[in-house]
């Protein structure tokens, strides 16, 4: 049995009897949990893996260099100190995959052998500065070109990349997915959704799943609460329903993974602890989309 299918039945026998019913509903859309490393920052990525994997969750995505808020070298500790052989075997004792490696700060250059060595996974970026609405179509017709090296990089490592939305930048509103979706022919290109930003900008979060479509590649379960701090933003311990977009997450068939996340992280007591009260809101809304 998967950790999902376990954890799905362990939910439902404390919630319902009727695990027959329930077990067949998970059938519909098997929703794939991973959480980030930058969650635990403050520890190394070993002990990182133990508690997701601990908490139940498929899959982790592992960060490199991010000095806002703090740093986070996990994804440079598995290629300076740690290597591709030993971190595969770390992954494979605490029964996680790696799904994604995010960064901001740093190259997919410098890491693309060794993911590939990984097996590959989705590669998280941003995407270039705002502009104006006329000169849309052509700066992200600039920013997909200048993706080309990254992307036959991604091809020969069995990777993907993936552009994050956020605020004032390219990537941040409703016809500019539409226009990177439009422009985009790369199979291995596309979207790391964060509905945090989709919030900030009062548009639909939903909306913005059915145009990105088969492009979407990562979805952050990240809400936007009035402070925009705390564990309020991650799913089930803030105010967004989240019903509304795993359903249409299940109707464009989204096989990728839902990634509880936040920012300002607090210390890994309390995170794990708010981890796994999010983990259980996700796979019990699940149910009943």
């Amino acid at each position: 049995m998967s950790r999902r299918n376990f954890l799905c039945t362990a939910l439902a026998a404390a919630a319902t009897a009727s695990l027959g019913k329930i077990s067949q509903a998970s059938a519909l859309w098997p929703m794939k949990l991973s959480t980030s490393s930058l969650q635990f920052r403050s520890l190394g990525i070993e002990k990182t893996c133990q508690i997701i994997g601990q908490l139940g969750f498929e899959a982790i995505d592992i960060w490199a260099r991010f000095d806002w808020g703090g740093p986070c070298r996990h994804l440079e500790e598995v290629l300076e100190e740690i290597g591709p052989d030993k971190f595969a075997q770390i992954l494979a004792d605490n029964k996680l995959k790696l799904c994604a490696a995010t960064m901001y700060s740093d190259r997919y250059e410098r890491y693309a052998d060794m993911l590939g060595k990984l097996g590959g996974c989705v590669v998280i970026r941003g995407s270039d500065k705002p502009c104006k609405p006329d000169e849309l179509t052509a700066n992200m017709k600039r920013l997909l070109e200048s993706l080309k090296p990254q992307l036959e990089l991604a091809e020969k490592h069995n990777s993907y990349i993936a552009v994050e939305n956020h605020e004032d930048s390219l990537l941040d509103s409703l016809d500019s997915f539409k226009a990177f979706v439009d422009l985009n022919r790369h199979p291995r290109l596309g979207i790391a959704l964060a509905p945090f930003h989709i919030q900030h900008n009062k548009e639909s979060v939903e909306q913005v799943i059915r145009i990105t479509g088969k492009q979407l590649l990562f979805f952050y379960a990240w809400q936007n609460t009035k402070d925009a701090k705390g564990v309020k933003q991650l799913p089930g311990l803030g105010p967004a329903d989240f019903k509304p977009w795993l359903a249409e997450l299940a109707r464009i068939n989204y096989k990728w993974y839902v990634n509880p996340f936040m920012h300002n992280e607090p210390g890994p007591d309390e995170m794990r602890k708010a981890l796994e009260k999010s983990r259980d809101y996700l796979l019990k809304s699940n149910q009943t989309i």
